[in-house]
């Protein structure tokens, strides 16, 4: 079954490009502090007016860390009147009165990111002493403001062995989902890449020795449920660069919104093409269950250079590519668009 959309449903938009954390994963290379060149609050208004009147329904609001924005209050509410708002966020911030502000403007949803189940493992990833108890009270602050919220952890070398607990420890805080996800060769994550990957068996493994509570609904994107979801896709990043999806923030330049319309950079030659998801060597089982074959994008062309190749995260179509080892040409790939000096939007 072929997936087409003429006109996007789902957003995902980028706030701010800092964060108070310094995590070895960050997909943004965050700063402390939000750049110069983000996207003021009146070109986020008017993108999300154009969002809005070409359909979309749904926007995934994420970092760096939201909440690192001074104004990202008056930014998403902007976003809720118009589209169901879920934000991503570390949760350090998340005090009462911050998540009784998300729950009053309308936020849907909020996923917190946990990176081990104990003080040692995740507090390593992020380094920041102390940061896995404040995490852990942002995410009751968000319950007690009666804020839906989902866990995500990213899989890495060094948190690996805490996944079943991660699971108990939402079972046991009353979190009704968890995603799993795998880790991308993005931003700082490239740089700690041979400190934190996996080799895919042993992503596999992990997976399948998991014992998911009966409360707890667990999500992951591994085979056989690797879908390309660049047709649904569309995001923009903090400085207006339009990617598609957020894991395709290095490879991929759409075109800027500050320059054209965002329904122009849907338009786009290669993101068209990226949409249509016609791979070479795509896998069945996944087709079955995803509507769509030939896994993540981001994925596909970081490893091999190709946007049409399978993902080399399922393990069907691996082909033999050691997941844990990056290509030596990667940073040929990446791309490195300046941002406009002028803009539409205001």
């Amino acid at each position: 079954m072929e997936l087409v959309l003429n006109e996007p449903l789902k957003s995902w938009l980028q706030v701010t490009q800092s964060c108070n954390l310094k995590c070895r994963q960050c997909y943004g290379d965050c700063a402390a502090r939000p750049r110069d060149e983000e996207l003021r609050r009146a070109e986020y208004a008017a993108l999300v007016r154009e969002m809005a009147e070409a359909g979309v329904i749904e926007v995934f609001v994420e970092g760096g860390e939201p909440l690192n924005r001074p104004d990202v209050f008056e930014v998403l509410a902007e976003l809720t009147p118009r589209v169901m708002t879920r934000v991503r966020t570390n949760a350090t911030l998340l005090t009462p009165a911050a998540a009784n502000r998300l729950k009053e403007i309308g936020v849907g949803e909020v996923y917190v990111d946990v990176l081990g189940a104990t003080a040692d493992t995740h507090d390593w990833h992020v380094r920041a002493p102390g940061s896995f108890d404040r995490t852990l009270q942002g995410l009751k602050n968000a319950q007690e403001a009666g804020l839906p919220v989902s866990l995500l952890i990213i899989m890495t070398r060094r948190n690996v062995h805490e996944l079943q607990q991660v699971l108990e420890l939402a079972a046991e805080l009353g979190v009704p989902r968890v995603g799993i996800l795998r880790l991308y060769p993005l931003g700082r994550a490239r740089t700690h890449w041979k400190e934190l990957a996996l080799r895919l068996p042993d992503q596999m493994a992990a997976l399948q020795a998991l014992r998911v509570p009966d409360s707890v609904h667990l999500m992951t994107s591994w085979h056989p449920k690797d879908g390309n979801c660049c047709w649904q896709n569309a995001g923009v990043d903090a400085t207006g660069r339009s990617v598609g999806c957020a894991y395709l923030r290095d490879y991929a330049d759409y075109g800027n919104v500050r320059e054209v319309s965002w329904m122009d950079t849907w338009n786009n030659p290669t993101y068209v093409r990226n949409r249509a998801g016609h791979v070479d060597g795509g896998c069945d089982d996944c087709e079955e269950t995803q509507g769509s074959s030939g896994g993540c994008r981001s994925t596909a062309f970081a490893f091999t250079g190709h946007w049409d190749a399978p993902d080399p995260f399922c393990s069907t179509t691996n082909g033999g590519i050691d997941v844990s080892q990056l290509p030596g040409d990667l940073e040929e790939r990446r791309v490195h668009p300046a941002v406009p000096t002028t803009s539409r939007l205001l």
